[in-house]
């Protein structure tokens, strides 16, 4: 079993040599700039699929498309007319840099390439998880900038967590685990996304944090992690790899 970090580094490597359609000529450049970020994704499908009995060959282009599909998120969200964010990840977001029209183009092809990827599985199952998950992340982003009446835990179930469970199911069909005995990882991954985003709340001082208190956040984080913890003890694996990674999410907030 591979640490996170060595994890993130396969990633690192798969998508700095990602061979993207030649289609998109200039438009590479600006797809490239789009894919920063701390591969928290990617990593948790590395790491599902060698504890479920794959490879991380086999999964690594299920974690790339992963982490294409967040990018493509990001880069739409940041635009005027959505949250109109001039800077991510302390740099100036895409739109600033390439202007709007190429920022739009290239989260379109984020999003086409990945499905791409996904598509490269002989069964239809990983596109599927993808697609279902990039539904539900835009469904959440909808209840977000509309201000549509939903609580927060629904939003964030849709915006954040769907692709987070995704990362789990992913991993899963990328190691050939068949659909009834995916159960109890899909438990474990159900609450990544409320762990993290929770987490990021109380670090950004608003969601949760705004609305309960800092205080209040941190023992949902405790929650969330403990809940995390419990459905990877219900598993027959080698889950350590996994548990590391909650430790590192749930301790985010300092």
């Amino acid at each position: 079993m591979q640490a996170p970090d060595a994890l993130r580094a396969l990633v690192e490597s798969y998508l700095s040599e990602l061979a993207l359609t030649p289609e998109l000529g200039g438009l590479a450049e600006p797809i490239r700039y789009a894919l920063g970020g701390k591969r928290v994704r990617p990593t948790i499908c590395l790491a599902t699929a060698e504890a479920a009995g794959g490879t991380v060959e086999a999964a690594l282009p299920a974690a790339a498309a992963l982490e294409l599909v967040h990018s493509f998120s990001l880069v739409h969200d940041d635009l005027p007319a959505m949250d109109d964010d001039d800077e991510r990840r302390g740099r100036p977001t895409l739109h600033v840099v390439y202007g709007e029209g190429v920022a739009l183009l290239a989260g379109d092809a984020l999003l086409a390439e990945a499905f791409r990827l996904a598509l490269s599985y002989p069964a239809a199952s990983p596109a599927r998880e993808l697609a279902q998950a990039t539904l539900g992340m835009i469904g959440g982003q909808y209840l977000d900038i509309t201000g549509a009446d939903a609580d927060l835990a629904e939003l964030h179930r849709l915006k954040t967590g769907r692709l987070f469970a995704a990362s789990v199911g992913l991993g899963l069909w990328a190691a050939d685990v068949p659909e009834p005995e995916q159960a109890p990882w899909r438990s474990f991954g159900d609450e990544l996304g409320l762990l993290f985003q929770i987490a990021d709340d109380v670090l950004d001082g608003d969601g949760y944090a705004a609305r309960l208190g800092e205080q209040a956040a941190l023992g949902l984080v405790r929650e969330a992690a403990e809940r995390a913890r419990a459905a990877l003890s219900a598993i027959d694996a080698d889950t350590s790899v996994l548990l590391a990674i909650v430790d590192e999410l749930a301790v985010r907030t300092v």
